[in-house]
């Protein structure tokens, strides 16, 4: 038995996510984390809310709520959605929580005694109005290079040149519209990354199993134009981890906290804490997961991401591990995905283009969306999501192929047999083939989810259906029967104990569908099968079953209609 350790990027706590930022992290990070445990693994799989930064405390003003008592609130909604979309994690923290907050601490103070934080006095722009400290995003102007008015201090969106909020032509505050501004001189705290770039750059080389995505991206940012550079690690705000070096004030950084990408990962950390606490365990259980003085050198850690998140976990947080100088447990394998876009555009949280995960929900079930999103996973490009195609696939995939054999081989066996397994019969050459051709697929199968190549997997899983319901149709059982009941009888007997083998290797994609299935079945094996002629006589003869309810409805076409046009404008 193998120990895994998965992580999802953490979901931003401000406002519910969109399917495009589901499928670069969540879900296949659950799909894995699903199918490591049907094979006997001991798992942890650990996400959270990211709750501090501008954009809570804007979100929370908004919202005419304090920044606390929005980000609890939204922590819900988003823990209740990811329990409705089936998403398994061991625990769904927050970072806002105590133990970030001193774990965040103690690896600020770490990296200062090794002699990598430096402080550095820089200009930033403070708004009178706002009676804050503005990051550049939060500066807005127009561009001097296209005159767009409504350029960013940080980039232009119109014509993507890198801009500093000086140079932008008058200024003003994206959130009150002040121009009532002036640039002060302010300290913060700089991450010497530069000082570990070859560390970090023989590192990463190490990972030859590593997805090109993520390496090319890691890479790029360490040796293109100058190079790795310092990061900043503090910020001028009210909400976030006060800055302290360890238990210790740090002089000069009063009022200070730590910037949102210093604090976000170490929640990975944090959050396995947060489980230990809420199953009134001791230090120990989470350390034998994070230490590898603890318990942690035999796990294997596992992170899953969207691409844009690449660089703060193959630079930025493993330099605050290595940094530390302390036996941490960095990460051994990163499984990073491209971006789903939106009929045609972008999905988009602040424009509401697109499908939100709320809103998914309220229009079909749960695995109708596992289905096509992780069938469609934007792995080796980015994908884009069509409610022609989506109407296609679960239509086809789901409705004809394992919603159809489940409904006609319960419903013959009911009208002909009864509703429990028939005796009679022996299995043939067809049957035999059958078997055999399964277990090829089956290990394949299992090939692709080790590798969590995860469009490859659910093709296989589809040819694993596929199989079985050409089986079905040329063994033509509803003929046979005519004139050999008892062959007849071989023949569904194996169909049935197909459901359940469907159901069991179907879990990982679709986990209510198939609990559904196993319980139709009245199996109470669930067991991975690894002797597939052993798995396919689960059921005996004489086995009691319910004929299902539908597994999968078909998506009709005006229902297509209806959603296209709902979800193609801007979310009130």
């Amino acid at each position: 038995m193998a120990r895994i350790l998965i992580t999802s990027a953490i979901p931003y706590i401000n406002g519910i996510k969109h399917l495009g930022n589901l499928v670069g992290s969540q879900l296949p990070a659950d799909l894995y984390a699903r199918y490591c445990r049907a094979r006997g693994n001991e798992v942890m799989f650990i996400c959270a809310t990211d709750e501090h930064g501008t954009p809570a405390e804007l979100a929370a003003a908004k919202a005419g709520k304090p920044v606390a008592a929005y980000c609890a609130e939204m922590h819900a909604v988003q823990s209740d959605i990811a329990d409705r979309f089936g998403l398994s994690f061991d625990h769904f923290g927050r970072s806002s929580s105590e133990r970030n907050k001193a774990l965040t601490q103690y690896f600020a103070g770490q990296l200062a005694e090794n002699g990598l934080i430096e402080e550095v006095e820089e200009s930033q722009v403070y708004s009178h109005a706002d009676g804050r400290f503005l990051p550049d995003r939060y500066i807005e102007g127009t561009c001097p290079n296209c005159g767009y008015d409504k350029a960013r201090g940080d980039q232009c969106e119109n014509c993507t040149k890198q801009l500093d909020p000086t140079d932008l032509i008058e200024p003003r505050s994206a959130i009150s519209g002040s121009t009532d501004l002036e640039v002060r001189a302010t300290k913060h705290l700089y991450l010497r990354q530069s000082a570990l770039k070859d560390q970090l750059d023989a590192w990463i080389d190490s990972k030859t199993d590593w997805p090109v995505l993520t390496t090319s991206i890691a890479k790029k940012w360490l040796h293109d134009g100058d190079g790795l550079q310092d990061r900043g690690i503090t910020r001028d705000l009210d909400w976030g981890v006060p800055v302290k070096k360890g238990t210790e004030d740090w002089p000069g950084m009063e009022g200070k906290v730590f910037y949102v990408w210093f604090d976000a990962p170490i929640e990975y950390i944090a959050g396995t804490a947060e489980w230990a606490d809420a199953n009134g365990l001791d230090d120990a259980a989470w350390e034998r997961w994070w230490r590898t003085d603890k318990g942690a050198e035999d796990v294997r850690y596992v992170q899953f991401m969207g691409k844009d998140n690449v660089p703060f976990h193959t630079l930025s947080f493993p330099a605050t591990i290595m940094g530390s100088g302390a036996p941490w447990k960095l990460v051994d394998y990163i499984k990073s995905f491209n971006y789903l876009t939106y009929d045609g555009g972008q999905f988009s949280t602040s424009q509401g283009r697109g499908v939100f995960m709320d809103q998914a929900l309220e229009i079909l079930p749960a695995d109708y969306w596992r289905w096509w999103l992780l069938s469609h996973a934007p792995e080796n490009s980015d994908a884009e999501f069509t409610w022609e195609n989506f109407q296609a696939s679960v239509n086809k995939d789901l409705a004809d192929v394992l919603g159809n054999f489940a409904s006609r081989v319960t419903k013959f066996c009911r009208s002909k047999y009864g509703e429990a397994v028939p005796g009679g019969g022996a299995y043939g050459p067809a049957e035999v083939a059958l078997i055999a051709d399964l277990t090829e697929k089956l290990r394949a199968y299992e090939g692709h989810m080790d590798a969590m190549d995860v469009r490859k997997a659910a093709a296989e899983l589809r040819g694993i259906w596929v199989a079985g319901n050409e089986y079905l149709q040329a063994a033509a059982p509803w003929t046979v029967f005519k004139t050999d009941p008892d062959a007849a009888a071989a023949i569904i007997r194996l169909g049935l104990n197909l459901v359940r083998f469907y159901a069991v290797l179907s879990a990982p994609f679709i986990p209510t569908a198939s609990a559904d299935l196993l319980r139709a079945m009245r199996a109470e094996d669930a067991q991975w099968p690894e002797d597939v002629a052993e798995a396919l006589s689960a059921l005996p003869p004489e086995h009691a079953f319910d004929v299902p309810e539908v597994t999968f409805a078909k998506i009709t076409d005006s229902d297509r209609e209806d959603w296209a046009e709902r979800f193609s404008g801007i979310r009130s």
